[in-house]
């Protein structure tokens, strides 16, 4: 392929490696060693992970782990403009400020679904395996070019101000990757098993609705605790939804798993460990901690219900 996702990854791990930088370099931070240590670790593992043996890079990931843990990862000073500046900006560039942003899901989707097959001289464009995110990674660098357009503004403005974003989230940044990873590594473990056998035992799995109430709910309470759909998915398909859902009771697996994922999205709506969607709204917005969560509380648990339902009504 022409385009892989190594080189994606490439690209975050020069963004990270930036902003360690910058890190190292901000000496009103009174942590600036330990911050840029932290991130220059991120990067590293985007760099070189492939070629890191797992043992060294667990051990990286443990040093993350206690940087984070002894409050190392700390903000810096960060010029900005104005209210007035901002505001006036604003106005003279209008509604040009969304097509960024919007740019990204467009040309995620038209890469995704109208490239994935496209070959050049026996290769193909994108990365086959991997052409959703391969895809999205085309399409935060059209954005970004699109938006230094705009903007006008130097390629150095934009990782300055994605270092003002990522110290005003700080350690969490890297959650989703870390709960990613740990669901992987349970489901490897085998917890998916032993959730097998505790719900054998704590229900009859011959009642297909009492298993449908389990795999669904099951789905939101181990992504509340992992704080990422895509971690508890594994782990929970393997101990509910493939040995009772599809297997004992015939299922359809397509519908399965479309539901399932939509019932960890219910989950992620009512947690803080999935902090990209909750802390760092709270964060942009300067809102209390919590108040996302609270005010996403009865969407999430009406979806719930809802997702019992249609699971039972549409896997069989």
């Amino acid at each position: 392929m022409i385009i892989n996702l190594e080189y994606v990854y490439y690209i975050a791990g020069l963004f990270m490696g930036f902003i360690a930088f910058l890190s190292f370099r901000d000496t009103t931070n009174p942590k600036r060693f330990l911050t840029g240590t932290f991130w220059g670790l991120f990067a590293i593992s985007f760099l070189f992970g492939k070629l890191i043996p797992p043992m060294i890079m667990g051990v990286l990931v443990i040093a993350m782990a206690l940087i984070a843990g002894i409050g190392g990862v700390r903000m810096g000073k960060h010029e900005q403009a104005s209210e007035e500046q901002q505001e006036a900006s604003a106005r003279k560039m209008g509604n040009k400020l969304f097509i960024p942003a919007l740019l990204i899901p467009v040309v995620t989707i038209v890469c995704s679904l109208g490239l994935k097959n496209v070959q050049i001289g026996g290769l193909y464009l994108l990365d086959s395996k991997n052409v959703t995110l391969v895809s999205l990674g085309v399409a935060c660098v059209v954005a970004l070019i699109v938006a230094l357009s705009i903007t006008k503004s130097k390629p150095v403005q934009s990782v300055k101000e994605s270092r003002r974003l990522i110290d005003a989230i700080g350690w969490a940044s890297v959650l989703p990757q870390m709960l990613a990873t740990l669901g992987g590594l349970f489901a490897a473990a085998g917890v998916g098993k032993v959730i097998s056998e505790l719900v054998s035992s704590a229900i009859p799995v011959d009642n297909k609705f009492l298993v449908v109430v389990a795999y669904v709910v099951g789905m939101a309470l181990f992504t509340m605790v992992m704080g990422n759909a895509f971690a508890a998915f594994p782990v929970m398909t393997a101990g509910i939804g493939i040995p009772l859902i599809l297997q004992m009771h015939g299922g359809d697996a397509a519908v399965m798993a479309a539901i399932a994922m939509y019932s960890g999205y219910c989950g992620t709506l009512l947690t803080p460990m999935a902090a990209n969607f909750n802390i760092v709204p709270a964060a942009l917005l300067d809102l209390p901690k919590y108040d996302v969560i609270k005010a996403q509380v009865p969407t999430a648990l009406i979806l719930l219900t809802v997702n019992v339902f249609l699971m039972y009504f549409l896997v069989f």
